[in-house]
């Protein structure tokens, strides 16, 4: 277990308005920002992310929604980091996330569900290293 975790406010979210209501929550259930960017991904870029989804269906319109537009990208800590945010975040379906949870405040479905957040702490370091460099994490 470690004590960071990667996220992404999704360009819904970011479209909405909605990335400071989302760093509050965060901010209120006690992680720290290691670092943080807004950036737009480019298709490959979105493509190269998501390659572990390459055979799936629905591969190709989740690499086209995260290329439509800017995301905010940031590096997570805190005690129990992965385990916790994935609790503050809810269900992929905001229909099912626990009230109050990200995606049941800001997500609009399943596909535009907000936030990401890394489920595993190998995932995290994988995730948070596409995104930053050693030197920009501290």
């Amino acid at each position: 277990m470690t004590n960071r975790t990667f996220t992404m406010i999704k360009p819904d979210a970011v479209a909405n308005g909605h990335i400071g209501p989302i760093l509050a929550k965060i901010n209120e259930a006690g992680f720290r920002i290691v670092a943080m960017k807004y950036t737009h991904l480019e298709p490959e870029k979105a493509g190269f992310f998501y390659a572990v989804h390459k055979e799936r269906p629905f591969y190709k319109d989740l690499v086209k929604y995260m290329s439509s537009g800017p995301i905010v990208a940031a590096i997570l800590e805190k005690e129990n980091a992965v385990e916790d945010f994935r609790k503050l975040i809810g269900a992929t379906d905001p229909s099912k996330a626990a009230p109050g949870t990200i995606r049941n405040l800001f997500a609009k479905s399943i596909e535009a569900n907000a936030v990401h957040g890394s489920d595993s702490d190998e995932n995290a370091e994988i995730e948070g290293s596409f995104f930053f460099s050693q030197m920009e994490r501290f």
